[in-house]
C-alpha cells in the first residue's frame, strides 16, 4: 500500500500540523505502509505537476494548518491543479483524509472545504484530524492525543485497505450540472507534458501573447462587425418585476447569437443588451427554442435549469431571482 501526504503549510517550526503528519508517518510505517510526503511550499514553482504523482496511490493524506482564514494558497493551487490536469480516472479510487490544525478559529471549516474538493473530484473522503491548537507543547505533553493521532490512522489505513464503500454523494452531481467545462481527453503522457507546460511562466506568457496577436489579426481580416440584435430585448423590459434592493448581472450566451444577452438589474432599474461582459453573477447556456418556450410562459429559467435544458455557473439563489423579476404568462 501506498500513501502520499500533501501538506499546504509554510513549515514554521512549531506548526501543529507537522507534529500530527510525523506521529501519522510513524503509525504508517510501523503498519508497512510506502508513505511519501509533499510539502507543497517546496513545489511552488511547479505545484501544477505534482497531480502526477497521485498515479500509483493508494490514498492521500491533504494536511494544511489554520493560521489565519482557510486552507491556504498552496493546497489551493493543488487541488486546482488536480481539477485541470488530474487523471479524474484514477482520482475516483483514491481516499483522501483531511488533516487541519488551526492557530486560530476555522478548522472544521477548512476540513469541509478540502473534502467537499475532494468528493468534487470524484474521489473517496474518509474520516480525518481537525482541531484548535495555540501551542504545539499542548499536543506533545497530552499523551491522550497521541492516542487519537494513533487510532485515526488505523482507521484510514483500515479503510484504504480494505477498500471500504463510500456513499456517492451530491457534489459531483451538482457540478456537472452548474458547469461546463471542456474535457480534453488526454492520455497520461500528453496530460503529464501540459502540466510540465502550464508550470512554465514564459512559455504561457508566451502563448497568451500569440492568441492575442492572431486574434487582432483575424479580426481585422474578416472585418468582423458584431450584429445588433434585439431579440427577446423588448420582452424582458415588458415582463420586468422590480424586486427590492437586489441587483444582479446575468449572461445567457445562446446558441446562433454572435453575442451573448446581457441582462442588469439593480433595484427598480434594469437594462438589457447584446454585447461582452465579464463580471456577471450567473452565466447561463442556453438554447433560443428554450428561450422561447420561457418568453411564451410555457417553461421557467429555474424548471430549464432542473430538467437539463439550460446550464449555469454562478449563485444558484440569484438565478432562482430571475423567476420572479420576469414573470412570462402563458401565451
Amino acid at each position: 500500500m501506498k500513501i502520499n501526504i500533501y501538506y499546504g503549510g509554510r513549515g514554521l517550526i512549531g506548526d501543529p500540523t507537522l507534529y500530527v503528519l510525523n506521529k501519522i508517518q510513524e503509525v504508517l510505517r510501523e503498519l508497512n505502509v510506502s508513505v511519501e510526503r509533499y510539502d507543497l511550499y517546496e513545489f511552488k514553482s511547479n505545484i501544477v505537476t505534482l497531480p502526477q504523482t497521485l498515479k500509483d496511490t493508494d490514498g492521500i493524506i491533504l494536511a494544511t494548518t489554520v493560521e489565519w482564514y482557510g486552507i491556504g494558497g498552496y493546497m489551493h493551487q493543488f487541488l486546482d491543479s488536480c481539477w485541470l490536469y488530474g487523471d479524474k480516472e484514477k482520482i475516483a479510487n483514491i481516499y483522501m483524509c483531511p488533516i487541519v490544525m488551526a492557530t486560530t478559529y476555522g478548522e472544521h471549516e477548512a476540513s469541509k472545504n478540502l473534502t467537499e474538493a475532494w468528493e468534487i473530484l470524484g474521489g473517496r473522503p474518509v474520516t480525518g484530524i481537525c482541531g484548535y491548537i495555540a501551542d504545539v507543547s499542548e499536543l506533545e505533553q497530552n499523551a491522550g492525543y497521541s492516542r487519537v493521532i494513533e487510532k485515526r490512522t488505523e482507521d484510514m489505513y483500515r479503510s484504504i485497505n480494505q477498500k471500504v464503500p463510500v456513499f456517492p454523494n451530491s457534489n459531483q452531481a451538482v457540478k456537472q450540472k452548474i458547469t461546463f467545462t471542456q474535457s480534453l481527453n488526454l492520455t497520461p503522457q500528453e496530460a503529464e507534458q501540459l502540466s510540465e507546460l502550464a508550470s512554465d511562466d514564459l512559455y504561457v506568457q508566451k502563448q497568451k501573447e500569440d492568441i492575442q496577436e492572431l486574434a487582432s489579426m483575424f479580426k481585422d481580416l474578416m472585418n468582423v462587425r458584431e450584429a445588433d440584435s434585439t431579440m427577446f430585448l423588448q420582452e424582458f423590459k415588458d415582463h420586468f418585476y422590480p424586486q427590492a434592493g437586489f441587483r444582479a448581472v446575468y449572461k445567457f450566451i445562446m446558441t446562433g447569437t454572435q453575442l451573448p444577452l446581457i441582462v442588469k438589474v439593480d433595484r427598480t432599474e434594469m437594462e438589457c443588451y447584446y454585447g461582452n461582459e465579464d463580471n456577471v453573477d450567473v452565466e447561463m447556456q442556453v438554447s433560443v427554442d428554450v428561450m422561447n418556450e420561457i418568453i411564451a410562459g410555457r417553461m421557467t429559467f429555474q424548471k430549464a435549469f432542473m430538467s437539463g435544458d439550460m446550464k449555469m455557473k454562478g449563485d444558484f439563489k440569484v438565478l432562482r431571482t430571475l423567476d420572479l423579476l420576469y414573470v412570462f404568462t402563458k401565451q
